[in-house]
């Protein structure tokens, strides 16, 4: 493990409460300041069932790294949607083991509570998008346009030149643009990605 995040437990349903969060983050203190797994690099080394574990998973992934390059590299086996057809159908099996029980998901297909209580989620006020709007508005209204209007333009120059347009977003941004003004800036040029798998 190069690096470890623990998610909070509300985070599918909605932005985080701040008592998930605390959760999630003590978890991974526990486990950086308490378990001593950080303590050494390698605490499986020579572990039969790990090693085998780390050579089956290098077979089976240089199995795909050869096939996506016997289609001509990634942007190839994207296109014909090569690694999203084994993300699915990888999703679709494992969901099939959870349903029919032959994969245990702790309090979800076995050891469920009585009680059933829902995850308490973070509800968000719509007083604040209100205010978001508000908030962007005025921003728009203080702005030079003709600034904003020309640093949209680099950018849209940068994308279609294929030059790196970092400079011309940080350009942008210091004009006030907003960031769906920019991102507008990108879908116009290079479209909306759909996945191949779905088309």
């Amino acid at each position: 493990t190069q690096s470890l995040h623990t998610n909070s437990l509300d985070e599918t349903y909605a932005l985080p409460t701040e008592e998930a969060v605390a959760i999630a983050l003590r978890t991974q203190q526990i486990i950086a300041h308490e378990s001593g797994v950080d303590g050494t690099v390698d605490p499986f080394a020579g572990s039969w069932f790990v090693e085998s574990l780390t050579d089956t998973m290098e077979e089976q992934a240089m199995e795909i790294i050869h096939k996506i390059d016997a289609m001509g590299g990634m942007i190839a086996a994207v296109e014909e949607g090569f690694p999203q057809k084994l993300i699915s159908e990888s999703a679709f099996r494992f969901q099939q083991q959870v349903e029919r029980g032959e994969r245990t998901i702790v309090g979800l297909n076995r050891f469920r509570g009585e009680d059933g209580a829902p995850i308490p989620v973070l509800h968000v006020d719509a007083e604040v998008e209100r205010q978001q709007i508000a908030r962007l508005q005025a921003v728009r209204g203080r702005r030079d346009q003709a600034t904003v209007d020309q640093a949209l333009a680099a950018i849209e120059s940068a994308s279609r030149a294929d030059d790196n347009v970092f400079p011309a977003v940080l350009a942008a941004v210091e004009a006030y643009a907003s960031v769906g003004e920019i991102c507008d800036v990108f879908r116009n040029v290079y479209g909306i990605y759909s996945d191949p798998a779905y088309l």
